[in-house]
């Protein structure tokens, strides 16, 4: 099933109206976010709330926008151009937001996403664990009790810890299984605590979990029991070209602003753009973002056409990744000691684009998932979604 979103007019007016927000409401916070290294939710949650931001991949029969993949991209891209904490907040909240429209039940869907869509209710994805792996490596257990089930186990880097209703918790349900389970917030035995601050996206909260002796029903199951590693994937999957595409905003932006500077600052008389240096290294730049924007179009045509993309959101995330460092590394040589200062936020950018390798999956990841498709029979030579996304 093609997912075409909604219609262009109301698209353009949704995207303007979120573009208003990013620059008139959320931008004048950056400076207090990073001094204050906390979040000004009364300010913030009103101004996503109101131009719609939380309900953007929550679909349009429980309340939300109901985008593409492919309308939805160059709107994450834009927060990314903000204070990286505020980017943070949207990408989780629409990342498993969407999540769940996918792989939830009937009643979970009905439960949460309304709620999801208006930013009442937000979905935490509890995946990482201190003390083991993912996957089959997962620590955390989920006990057959009656008709329900018992966890226990701890997660942390859990991101929106401080915003979530509900979590999902990925447990061991078996030797090898592991299953899923949709885990609300007030649960007796869930305890919610701080990690340190971050070096980047400040504010946001990446907290530890505990779980301990938490009773969830039979109906907190996700999908079948052992069915928590392709949820799992798919989830990851498509929120790796959601990572992707922050990279291209942050990429988009420092290459701006370092074009600008270039033409501005002068040395010996002459703009410092004049010089083959700086112009070789604006040329490096507009290439990576050239490259990462064409990637993500091909990504996206081909999920919103019903494909699986396991290959192409790895690729996408790792170049991606290794894009935005590349541009970061140049736009702070081209604004040279004074791009070191909070005084441009060349060095914010820097900061917050690091957390892109981190997020869905460490270049390691990437590189085992790509590997393992093209010793599967992906074809890499694939252009068809290419030609044809437009």
């Amino acid at each position: 099933m093609i997912n075409e979103g909604i219609d262009p007019g109301e698209y353009q007016e949704l995207s303007q109206r979120i573009h208003a927000t990013i620059w008139d409401r959320l931008a004048p916070l950056e400076q207090q976010i990073e001094n204050e290294e906390r979040i000004p939710y009364d300010m913030v949650l009103p101004a996503l709330r109101e131009s719609g931001a939380f309900g953007l991949l929550v679909p349009r029969e429980y309340g939300g926008s109901g985008l593409s993949i492919r309308q939805y991209l160059p709107i994450i891209a834009e927060f990314a151009k903000i204070q990286g904490g505020l980017r943070v907040i949207v990408h989780v909240h629409n990342s498993f937001a969407h999540a769940l429209s996918e792989m939830g039940s009937a009643g979970q869907c009905k439960a949460v996403l309304p709620g999801a869509a208006t930013g009442e209710k937000s979905v935490a994805f509890a995946l990482t664990e201190p003390d083991h792996g993912t996957g089959a490596d997962l620590g955390t257990t989920a006990d057959i009790d009656g008709t329900g089930y018992v966890l226990n186990g701890r997660k942390w880097l859990i991101t929106n810890s401080d915003l979530a209703t509900h979590f999902m918790v990925f447990a061991k349900t078996g030797e090898t299984s592991v299953s899923a389970f949709l885990v609300e917030r007030g649960s007796r035995g869930l305890h919610i605590g701080p990690l340190p601050e971050t070096m980047g996206c400040k504010g946001g909260q990446h907290g530890i979990i505990t779980l301990d002796n938490v009773a969830v029903p039979g109906s907190a199951l996700i999908g079948a029991e052992g069915e928590g590693q392709q949820h799992l994937e798919r989830a990851l999957e498509i929120s790796r070209v959601f990572i992707a595409a922050s990279s291209l905003g942050t990429a988009e932006r420092a290459l701006e602003l370092s074009t600008s500077y270039a033409k501005s600052r002068v040395t010996f008389g002459r703009p410092i753009g004049d010089r083959q240096a700086i112009q070789r290294y604006l040329a490096e730049m507009a290439i990576d973002v050239y490259a990462l924007r064409r990637m993500l179009v091909d990504a996206a045509a081909k999920w919103d056409s019903g494909q699986r993309i396991p290959a192409e959101s790895a690729m996408c995330k790792q170049f991606g990744l290794e894009a935005v460092g590349r541009v970061t590394d140049r736009a702070l040589l081209i604004h040279g000691g004074i791009g070191y200062t909070r005084e441009y936020p060349i060095e914010r950018l820097y900061r917050d684009a690091r957390l892109n390798w981190l997020e869905e999956g460490t270049p390691t990841i990437q590189y085992l998932v790509i590997a393992r498709e093209l010793l599967s029979g992906y074809d890499s030579a694939d252009t068809g979604a290419l030609l044809t996304a437009g």
